[in-house]
């Protein structure tokens, strides 16, 4: 059986538990699941999150630096060996709740958020800072290493309905998508992509405003990201659209992919915090 990986940006847990959030974790076959912009602390994720705690899950957090923004989570039904807050510890987003990496048997999974940028402002070269720190932690994951979440980039063209009125805006800047060429150039393999070659999306996100959902004018902005080996075992990748409008629970919907990917020998290694200036 394969192994199944979703991700999704919750636009609020406390918000999405109470409109769907719940339900569809009560009903998934994941095995982990990455969540991003949380919006809430440690402690009210795990209220928001209760009854699928209760029911088996488990959770490892990184709550939001600042309130009501970010925040980044990894559900599992399958022990953590390790949790590392943050990307590097001491750094500008070590506790800025945007990144989260979880050590299990036979693989590393992170949970990401790039924040939306806004082009030619300091906003815009904070995410560029982000992503150079991203990278470099990226560059020492040389194998069994799976990176999803929120990247706030439509990599190509056919990762956006509109990319034309979006050339000169966050999300679609020629730095921004050059720096997702240069992950792939390293050895990262856009999953979702490999499965679906052709045609555009499929869209991750839509807008609240107009008719963006019912007429699939979205962005395929979050992905999931894997070393080769990883990549390689990949099986089955959708993306979870609400039938309905009135079925949504955040504006992202939940990206899902399955793997059969190795198992890697275990030993006892407790499970222990890193980042924020902690220590592996």
């Amino acid at each position: 059986m394969p192994y199944i990986l979703s991700t999704v940006n919750v636009n609020g847990v406390r918000a999405a538990a109470g409109k769907g959030l719940l339900a569809w974790l009560a009903r998934t076959e994941a095995d982990i699941v990455c969540l991003q912009e949380t919006r809430a602390d440690d402690a009210q994720v795990a209220a928001a999150l209760a009854p699928a705690l209760d029911d088996g899950w488990s959770l490892a957090h990184a709550e939001p630096g600042a309130k009501g923004r970010a925040g980044v989570g990894v559900l599992a039904r399958r022990p953590m060996r390790s949790v590392r807050i943050g990307i590097e510890p001491g750094s500008e987003f070590a506790t800025t709740g945007r990144y989260l990496e979880v050590e299990f048997d036979e693989v590393t999974v992170a949970s990401v958020y790039v924040h939306t940028g806004e082009a030619d402002t300091p906003r815009q070269d904070e995410k560029y800072r982000f992503l150079d720190e991203l990278a470099a932690r990226m560059s020492t994951r040389t194998d069994a290493f799976v990176i999803a979440g929120d990247w706030n980039i439509a990599h190509t063209e056919r990762d956006l309905k509109n990319w034309k009125g979006n050339l000169k805006k966050s999300g679609f800047l020629p730095a921004e998508r050059a720096w997702l060429d240069r992950q792939l150039a390293a050895g990262y393999v856009d999953v979702v992509r490999e499965l679906h070659p052709e045609g555009d999306g499929p869209f991750s996100w839509w807008s609240y405003r107009g008719r963006a959902f019912d007429n699939d004018t979205g962005w395929r902005i979050d992905a999931v990201y894997a070393t080769k080996d990883i990549a390689s075992t990949v099986v089955s990748a959708v993306t979870e659209k609400a039938a309905t409008y009135a079925e949504r629970w955040s504006d992202h919907a939940p990206v899902t992919v399955g793997f059969n990917w190795p198992c890697r020998v275990s030993d006892s290694t407790p499970v222990a915090l890193a980042g924020a200036g902690g220590a592996e």
